[in-house]
């Protein structure tokens, strides 16, 4: 491996002109292939195995042509205190908003809430639907503008209205400012890190170029495969921190062996043979974490996974072909002022990362207590975890979605937001309106629903829907019992009917995802924990190594969950990150969290223990080791874990709860992982371990195929050239070939 690619670091360091317009031609290829590829589809969230899907597709099936596609603006009137909607002027006030929305060029209906008994027992409250004939992201500014001057004019005539639904959801930036903030931070970092522009700036441009084909080839892609512009979140995130990360490492090898003074495509070839081996097998396991979302069962989550592993493998070959290519044309650039001096040193001196080494390794046991323990810590809340997916009451209070959230809750009652959608499968029944009758009564009767809507049956009259109202909110766990409940007296009520059911709406959906996801969590985590050990296995030829770096990993992930339980579901410091409302974790976190963070933690591992492993393999002992491998990777895998955090950190100012949720999740991870499992208790184990945490049994040794991750077989190719007695390479600056 490391042999192949330093003959790959070598040719691309020699043809730089060809190989970067190889890249600037990909680039422009499928650039213009994004700029001639039909629209990306709408997201469509679908969850294959589950009730509540199975429902709703018997619902499109038996309900043809009724489907709600089109966007809706669900107007919420409150009436001033003392008074009621149903007084004269409030009335009229109301009406006169409905009929001019009714008047809207793209409005397909608009309910009249006193005709359709949508006010509240108290006559406090009511509201009306205006449904329009398309989608949300296709409505004029002139539809929107007409709605809200009717509803101006109502709020002129005393009453509150507020507006829920997606016509005039108002959708905060997911991204845009969010990459450009990390990139900067990341700039500062890899400017303090290497002392020059050029090395700085080397990994930003590498990792925009690899992210801008990326998201291009997801547009191109989009009509064919069904991706969309949330599809490529994911892959934007992921291909830009570790284009970045993969592109520093390069670079900070190139650097080490010219300051052991090697040539400069001397120096490339042998970056991209040591740390390029570390990125491939880095890559892989990334890669292996995204793709393994696939089993999940989640389609939406499928294609993430594949775009941006797509996302990491180009990010890879970037690393390998263009960085060595570019460092051709700036080969002293990217070198510090002090380098482009002869004034470095070979660089086996102490610094801050060996020093802390020898501290880790002379009081391994106080280090490796402390680290497990506040990660425990940490985690703890981890163990109240709740999943759902937040609506409206996530919001914030300064919108109207969530205002009207609010005031449908307290004028109808906290489950009014969130009603179970009940189908009734009366095909075999031999009379379906008395089974639907039937079913409907018995649901009514049970403990914790309010009431249910009058039931309507399709064309046929063999299937009917209606609603029933929980008394709880749809975040709150007795409605989850609730839906269990109905579902486990359904066997009992479809004897007595001579019909089935089913029960879904948006309630029951999150409830359905949040179980399958929280049941695919296990094989998941098995699956790829599983293949990332034999891949560390091969890299790193211990049985200890890899088993360890999973225990570290999973250590991590689960005070990372903690913390996000801590801020996003109970409070904590939540308003220090501008969190609006606290609730139920998003159900695909945790799946997100384990399968993003998975990849990067063994990105550090590689990184951190390969440079150990290769000192070892040279003749260190088991302690120098550690010492030698932090001192040539532990400021790079510093800076490379600050650009992920800063990377992600810049979701969190998203207004989006989801995003937000995501960054922070990351980054506090990344903080974890990278700091406290692989700089602390990663080289106590190690010390502790001595000898021992390099065996592998010589069976095995026989039988796995040699990797060369450490480069072993170029130190007997490459010798290193020689130095001046002061230590000051004399082929420092050789000219480039």
């Amino acid at each position: 491996m490391a042999t192949l690619l330093y003959h790959l670091g070598r040719v691309a360091f020699r043809w730089r002109w060809l190989v970067t317009l190889l890249w600037v031609a990909v680039l422009g290829a499928v650039g213009f292939a994004a700029t001639k590829a039909p629209a990306a589809p709408d997201d469509g969230f679908t969850m294959p195995g589950i009730e509540s899907q199975k429902a709703f597709d018997l619902l499109e099936q038996r309900f043809p042509g009724t489907a709600a596609d089109g966007a809706s603006a669900r107007i919420v009137f409150v009436a001033p205190n003392g008074e009621k909607v149903t007084a004269t002027e409030n009335r009229a006030a109301i009406e006169k908003l409905v009929t001019e929305a009714a008047d809207g060029s793209q409005v397909a209906s608009a309910v009249d809430p006193f005709a359709a008994k949508a006010v509240s027992k108290d006559a406090s409250t009511a509201y009306s639907t205006v449904t329009f004939k398309v989608k949300a992201d296709d409505l004029t500014g002139a539809a929107k503008t007409h709605l809200e001057r009717a509803i101006d004019t109502a709020r002129d005539a005393g009453l509150t209205v507020e507006v829920g639904g997606d016509a005039l959801a108002t959708q905060p930036a997911a991204g845009g400012s969010a990459e450009a903030i990390g990139i900067a931070i990341a700039a500062i970092v890899l400017l303090i890190t290497f002392g020059s522009l050029a090395a700085a700036g080397l990994p930003l441009l590498t990792a925009i170029i690899g992210v801008a084909i990326s998201m291009s080839g997801v547009l191109a892609l989009g009509s064919t495969f069904g991706l969309s512009e949330t599809t490529g979140t994911l892959a934007t995130m992921l291909g830009l921190a570790c284009g970045i990360d993969y592109a520093l490492f390069v670079v900070s090898r190139y650097r080490e062996e010219r300051a052991k003074g090697h040539a400069p495509r001397e120096a490339a070839g042998l970056a991209a043979g040591t740390a390029g081996s570390a990125v491939v097998f880095a890559g892989l396991t990334v890669v292996i974490a995204l793709a393994g979302l696939s089993v999940v069962g989640i389609p939406m989550l499928t294609k993430m996974g594949l775009a941006a592993a797509g996302a990491v493998l180009l990010a890879v070959l970037i690393c390998l072909t263009l960085v060595p290519a570019l460092l051709g044309f700036w080969p002293n650039a990217v070198l510090s002022r002090r380098d482009r001096k002869n004034k470095t040193k070979r660089g086996n001196g102490e610094n801050g990362g060996s020093r802390w080494a020898r501290i880790v390794v002379r009081r391994p046991i106080p280090v490796l207590l402390l680290g497990i323990v506040g990660l425990g810590a940490m985690a703890l809340p981890a163990l109240n975890l709740q999943l759902g997916m937040p609506g409206d009451e996530a919001k914030s209070t300064a919108t109207t979605e969530r205002r009207a959230y609010d005031d449908l809750a307290e004028g109808f009652g906290p489950g009014f937001n969130g009603p179970l959608t009940i189908v009734v499968d009366a095909k075999k029944a031999e009379d379906a309106k008395a089974a639907v009758a039937t079913i409907s009564k018995e649901i009514a009767a049970t403990d914790g629903v309010v009431s249910v809507s009058p039931a309507r049956f399709n064309t046929a009259g063999d299937t009917a829907v209606f609603s029933a109202t929980p008394a709880t909110s749809p975040t709150d766990e007795r409605t989850k019992q609730l839906v269990q409940t109905i579902r486990d007296e359904r066997p009992d009520i479809a004897a007595d009917a001579g019909a089935s059911f089913e029960v879904t709406g948006t309630t029951a959906l999150n409830i359905d995802v949040a179980q399958k996801v929280q049941d695919a969590l296990i094989p998941y985590l098995a699956l790829v924990v599983g293949l990332a050990i034999v891949l560390l296995l091969l890299v790193f030829r211990s049985l200890l190594v890899p088993l360890k770096a999973a225990l570290g990993f999973l250590l991590s992930v689960l005070a990372a969950l903690g913390a996000v339980v801590a801020v996003f579901q109970e409070g904590h410091l939540a308003s220090w990150l501008g969190v609006d409302q606290t609730g139920p974790i998003m159900s695909l976190m945790p799946i997100f969290l384990v399968g993003i963070v998975f990849g990067l933690a063994m990105d550090y591992e590689v990184f951190l223990v390969s440079r150990m492993r290769e000192a070892y393999v040279h003749g260190d002992g088991p302690g120098q080791a550690i010492v030698s491998g932090f001192r040539h990777s532990a400021r790079v895998v510093v800076a490379a874990a600050l650009i992920m955090m800063a990377v992600f950190s810049g979701f969190i100012g998203a207004g989006a709860s989801m995003i937000k949720m995501i960054g922070f999740g990351l980054a506090i991870a990344v903080l974890f992982d990278a700091f406290v499992v692989r700089m602390a208790i990663v080289p106590a184990v190690l010390s502790l371990l001595g000898n021992k945490a390099w065996y592998l049994p010589s069976w095995l040794n026989r039988i796995l195929p040699r990797m060369d991750v450490e480069g072993e077989a170029l130190s007997r190719k490459v010798p290193a050239p020689a130095t001046e007695p002061t230590g000051t390479p004399t082929a420092h600056l050789t000219p480039v070939p």
